[in-house]
């Protein structure tokens, strides 16, 4: 007997698998937020500017922003599932580095690392979905990763802040090793093994390319993320680089025998409008978070712990709506959901600054969580529809796609957002406008923020028409 010994089945607990992909988002989740409160303290340990320290916050979001695209490409090169478990590894020594960091720039060169880590587990969590349970389930299950994030993103603030308090800033690092780990050794045991080798035309990876892609995203991110709101003459050379860049990268794919992005995904509507409309969804969602707490503080007057509490109730509504979200999706179908979501956010956004100005904290956190709430239905839907219209090789790259999209949103409303509520409010530094003016700054923020809504609206329904005609004229 030559029966070749094969390694028990992981999939025979789906449920344990979803919950190490779980786990893996809302560890990115985590690595995000849970700095952000640490900079106070961080610029008191190192002696060191604020300047300085938002680079502890800025070194693992560009690292994600120009290596996630990359790593789902590597994923489907090298198998997804190894690829992930390497994610995981790099994120728990880098969390440890970073706990043991004796200086500023030993702990910006960690986080690098940890971003790394989390490029990897972001852009091939979703893609491992579709490995993990069956087409009709997916719409749950990207709902449940929805929520994982969600609650990742609020619990940040506030475990970082007690972690803190409790036991110095080394713990908001450290405490996140042994979660690492934890993930690890669920996936490892839990998670299918690769349905089929790779190829030997998958196993040429795009050099050129992904340079090319690493430069253009940095430079993106660093002209909208430099200055601290004003945009200079290095802002400008960056964003006309990055411009240049993206020209530069369309001909080295199209000479590219294996491109990392194929541009005729482009071609495909339902994937450029996903791609899209998540960028515009995103700006809006970091339009909140940017405009809120000036808007909590300067006009309705409260102290910074309301603030924080007013502000958490969104990733708290969406975390409650992510599992219902990806029912609903599953249920109805992408397509109306993603409809459903976007006229939610739209009604939230619209009503937000009205209602805020009439009701005040109740008016602020109806819409807000009006908007959390659409926004987790879009998420799911949106999701759901990429990741269920693509061929099983190309998910690696296309959920890096998603993720990257994303980011891009996020870094650009913190960016254009927070500028057009400073302009509307018409002050030099929002940080002293009277309280009409910040109202006012509020108004013009939500107007644009409504109008980037009614684009990605029209943009859903024209992509799917699109589609159904593409398959019905093949």
């Amino acid at each position: 007997m030559n029966t070749p010994i094969r390694i028990e089945p992981r999939q025979a607990s789906p449920r344990l698998a979803i919950l190490s992909l779980s786990l893996t988002m809302l560890l990115s989740a985590l690595g995000t937020s849970i700095a952000n409160v640490g900079l106070p303290t961080f610029a008191q340990t190192f002696n060191a500017s604020f300047q300085d320290v938002q680079w502890i916050v800025l070194a693992y979001l560009l690292a994600i922003t120009t290596l996630v695209v990359s790593a789902g490409r590597l994923g489907d090169m090298l198998g997804r599932r190894r690829l992930m478990l390497t994610g995981l590894v790099l994120f728990t020594l880098a969390s440890v580095l970073c706990g043991a960091a004796p200086s500023l720039w030993w702990l910006v060169g960690a986080r690098v690392v940890q971003g790394l880590g989390a490029a990897m587990m972001m852009a091939l969590t979703m893609a491992l979905v579709g490995e993990t349970v069956p087409k009709e389930r997916t719409g749950s299950a990207m709902g449940l990763l929805g929520t994982m994030s969600a609650v990742g993103t609020a619990l940040g603030p506030s475990l970082g802040g007690l972690l803190i308090a409790g036991f110095g800033w080394r713990a908001i690092f450290l405490g996140m090793a042994p979660l690492g780990l934890a993930t690890f050794l669920l996936a490892h045991r839990y998670l299918p093994a690769p349905r089929q080798p790779a190829t030997a035309n998958s196993a040429r990876f795009d050099v050129l390319g992904t340079l090319l892609l690493m430069a253009i995203l940095g430079a993106y991110a660093l002209a909208m993320t430099t200055g601290h709101g004003s945009f200079g003459w290095s802002n400008a050379m960056l964003l006309g680089g990055s411009v240049i860049g993206v020209g530069l990268f369309v001909l080295a794919e199209m000479r590219a025998p294996a491109p990392l992005v194929r541009l005729a995904f482009f071609a495909n509507p339902l994937l450029s409008s996903g791609f899209a409309m998540s960028m515009l969804v995103t700006t809006v969602v970091m339009a909140t978070l940017v405009v809120g707490p000036f808007y909590l503080s300067k006009a309705l007057g409260l102290d910074p712990a309301h603030v924080g509490l007013v502000m958490s109730s969104g990733p708290i509504v969406a975390a409650l709506a992510g599992v219902p979200a990806g029912r609903l999706v599953d249920r109805f179908g992408a397509k109306r959901m993603t409809v459903v979501g976007l006229t939610g956010m739209a009604v939230g956004a619209i009503a937000l600054p009205k209602l805020a100005a009439v009701l005040a904290v109740p008016g602020y956190i109806i819409p807000l969580g009006v908007i959390t709430a659409g926004y987790a239905l879009f998420q799911a839907a949106n999701n759901t529809a990429v990741m269920t219209g693509i061929r099983a090789e190309q998910r690696g790259v296309v959920s890096g796609m998603l993720n990257l999209s994303r980011n891009l949103g996020l870094i650009t409303g913190a960016s254009v957002m927070g500028a057009v509520f400073a302009f509307g409010s018409g002050a030099a530094d929002v940080s002293l406008a009277r309280p009409d003016a910040v109202q006012a700054g509020m108004q013009l923020a939500f107007a644009v923020a409504t109008a980037l809504i009614m684009a990605a609206l029209f943009i859903a329904p024209v992509s799917y028409a699109l589609a159904r005609r593409a398959n019905s004229n093949p």
